[in-house]
């Protein structure tokens, strides 16, 4: 723990196993920008800018740790924490922004301490998927095999409410203490400190709150979201393009609490040529919606009434795509629309999830979907974690799973660093973190935005061939297993968070 001392004094000495002339030749400056010397920053040995799972859980990670135990750490958040800790809804309400949590990464959770601390009646975990083609009705089904279930694995993901999540992890974090927390505090900027007479800090990172305060950072993680200040301030550009699709979002109350009854919770996808409808299962009749599709489609779907509403979703997993488009070409009306058009058209009742019968009152919402990849997640004495680093299209579901995965990465190479009296902002530290993390999510990154191209086609040479392949992957159970393991988090190097 020799490397986590702050004193004055070694803060003169070298701050990486680098000399400083090798460091100005070899690693690039962060930015032209200089902490003016008229007040003294506090120091600490990592600073998190967001306050969001990502942050939470790397905070978490190194304070349950007992090698990072000791590190000074501070956490800086815009929002108002209080509400977080404070956070409950009514057993029948939840809040329509929910997650999926692999198996893996609620391992993660509970091995730092903090899925104890998520409430586990809001949680619901699915055993099954159902995943088909709009245009063919080319299907794979997703079940773990008997031989799978007598290992004790059963559960494909867990959906919590996010809230749920930062809820939990704040209240984990404040269980361990010795975090100094800056709620409310909006970064005003991000400069590179100054070489004064007590101390040369020209080399770290100096966070200005608004009011006056500064913090000096030997490692700042940046997991402050898609638009992040750190990123922007360590020179790191991130590259992708937006889908021109929306994301839209409720919470909807079903008929009954699934074919397969609480029990036996089933996911469901169907692929439109518009983008896939989703409707994931939550506790007792209630399920999550989300519907990626066109913005003038999605901005149709939040202006409907509650039972144009419902019909629109419930026919999205019923009716063809011709008919489907049509319905959305109606301003209102679609209720008696579906109800005349479901008697001429056949499908299979328990393929479909069950009817839709109420959504919660202001839970009917959108948000842009884009891609996003930093071309490094790294920089001297930066570190970027979650959206910060990647945003992926939400088909597969896994993008808190990609964060979590980043925090479990960058822990583990700030233990090694403090374990082995390494300077843990440095570089050289930092690099066995990016090699483990960039490529695993560049693939998923890749898989995800090929599956919205070949499935945004509604006719062409493609659509039978991706049936085809959907049809032999479901006749095929070794390959489906490794599929089911990649979506589980469990999957090899690139499902893995350990």
């Amino acid at each position: 723990m020799d490397c986590v001392a702050l004193s004055r004094r070694q803060l003169r000495r070298p701050l990486s196993n680098l000399c400083r002339s090798c460091s100005r030749r070899f690693l690039p400056r962060l930015s032209r920008t200089y902490a003016s010397a008229s007040a003294q920053p506090d120091i600490y040995d990592v600073v998190c800018v967001g306050g969001g799972p990502a942050g939470l859980s790397l905070l978490t990670a190194l304070r349950s740790n007992p090698t990072t135990a000791g590190l000074r750490v501070a956490l800086v958040e815009a929002q108002d924490l209080r509400k977080v800790r404070s956070w409950k809804l009514p057993p029948d309400r939840y809040s329509n922004r929910c997650s999926s949590l692999t198996p893996t990464s609620a391992l993660f959770l509970d091995r730092i301490g903090a899925w104890r601390h998520v409430r586990r009646e809001r949680v619901q975990a699915y055993q099954a998927m159902q995943v088909w083609d709009g245009v063919t009705d080319a299907r794979i089904e997703f079940e773990w095999d008997d031989a799978a279930a007598a290992r004790g694995q059963k559960t494909i993901a867990y959906m919590t409410e996010n809230l749920n999540l930062t809820s939990g992890l704040l209240s984990r974090l404040d269980e361990l203490g010795s975090v100094d927390v800056f709620e409310g505090a909006k970064v005003e900027n991000i400069t590179l400190g100054e070489d004064t007479e007590e101390l040369d800090l020209r080399e770290w990172p100096i966070v200005h709150l608004a009011g006056g305060k500064q913090l000096a950072a030997r490692l700042l993680v940046g997991a402050d979201g898609a638009n992040s200040p750190v990123r922007a301030f360590a020179g790191i550009e991130s590259r992708g393009w937006d889908y021109e699709r929306h994301g839209v979002v409720a919470t909807l109350e079903l008929e009954g609490p699934g074919w397969g009854g609480d029990d036996m919770k089933i996911a469901y996808q169907r692929f439109l040529p518009t983008g896939p409808v989703a409707m994931l299962p939550l506790p007792g009749n209630y399920s999550t919606l989300v519907w990626s599709t066109t913005p003038s489609n999605a901005t149709l779907l939040k202006s409907l009434s509650t039972k144009d509403f419902i019909a629109l979703v419930n026919a999205a997993f019923r009716l063809n795509t011709v008919d489907l488009e049509f319905m959305h070409t109606l301003s209102s009306g679609q209720d008696d629309e579906l109800s005349w058009r479901l008697q001429h058209t056949q499908f299979n009742a328990q393929a479909v999830p069950q009817t839709v019968v109420g959504v919660q009152e202001g839970t009917v919402a959108s948000f842009p979907l884009k891609m996003r990849h930093a071309d490094t997640y790294i920089g001297e004495r930066v570190a970027l974690v979650g959206d910060a680093a990647h945003t992926i299209h939400p088909l597969a579901g896994q993008g808190l799973n990609q964060g979590q995965g980043d925090v479990a990465g960058l822990a583990r190479a700030i233990e090694y660093a403090a374990s082995h009296g390494q300077d843990l902002g440095a570089r050289a530290s930092l690099e066995a973190y990016h090699a483990e993390r960039y490529a695993a999510n560049h693939v998923l990154l890749g898989v995800c935005d090929k599956l919205h191209k070949v499935y945004s086609a509604g006719s062409g040479p493609l659509v039978p061939l991706r049936s085809l392949g959907l049809r032999a992957v479901n006749a095929m159970g070794p390959l489906k297993g490794f599929f089911m393991d990649q979506a589980a988090g469990s999957g090899g190097k690139f499902g893995k968070l350990f």
